[in-house]
Order: structure tokens, then sequence, then C-alpha cells
């Protein structure tokens, strides 16, 4: 559930909004309706992992990767694809990363209130 729902609110806001949007919804995703805190970190980077990757290549393969190529030699990486996987990787953790914070966020929030009802 926590895939699907990253998946399709990133790719509709993504169209709009700038790319660390991935983290917000994440953290938000997650924070809601995540179930524990690897499944919060893998889904959050598989969905953005599979986002990036698809859309990169979508963009890419109509113009032979042309753009890729030349930003790949710029970055010192040398291969379109190799750019793309490395795109993916770091969009990935980042996503992941923010689904984490989500849970252990509202898991320190629902302490929080189970604290504050004993005192």
């Amino acid at each position: 559930m926590v895939f699907i729902v990253i998946l399709i609110v990133c790719f509709l806001l993504q169209m709009v909004a700038p790319w660390w949007i991935i983290i917000v919804i994440s953290f938000a995703t997650c924070g809601i309706i995540g179930k524990t805190g690897r499944i919060a970190f893998w889904q959050s980077f598989l969905a953005i992992f599979l986002l990036w990757i698809g859309y990169s290549l979508f963009k890419s393969l109509p113009n032979d990767n042309l753009l890729a190529g030349r930003v790949a030699v710029m970055t010192g990486i040398k291969l379109w694809w190799a750019l793309l996987l490395v795109t993916g990787l770091l969009s990935g953790l980042v996503a992941g990363i923010g689904g984490y914070c989500g849970y252990h966020f509202r898991m320190a929030m629902l302490a929080k209130k189970t604290d504050d009802k004993i005192a």
C-alpha cells in the first residue's frame, strides 16, 4: 500500500513540484500508514527508484540518450545508463530515509501521547 501511494502521488506532484517533494510524500505516507521501519524504508526506496528510472528512460530513449550521455560524460560517469542508475539510487535513498523518519516520527508521537496519559 505504501509503495502504490508514494508512486502515484509522487508521479503526479513531480510534474508541478520540485524534486524534493519525494521526501515530504515519503515522510507523510510512512508516518500515516507505515507498518514497520523496514517496510517504510524499502517501500519508499523502491517506489522512487522505479519512478525515477522509469521516467528517465521514458524521457531519454526517444532521443537516443543524447542528453543523458552528455550529462554522464560531464559528471565523469561516462555511461548514460550508469548515470540513470546513480540517479535512481540517490533518489531512492533520499525517499527511503524520508519514509523511515516519517515512521519513527509517528512512533515517537504515539509514545509521547502514551507518556502524557500515564503522567
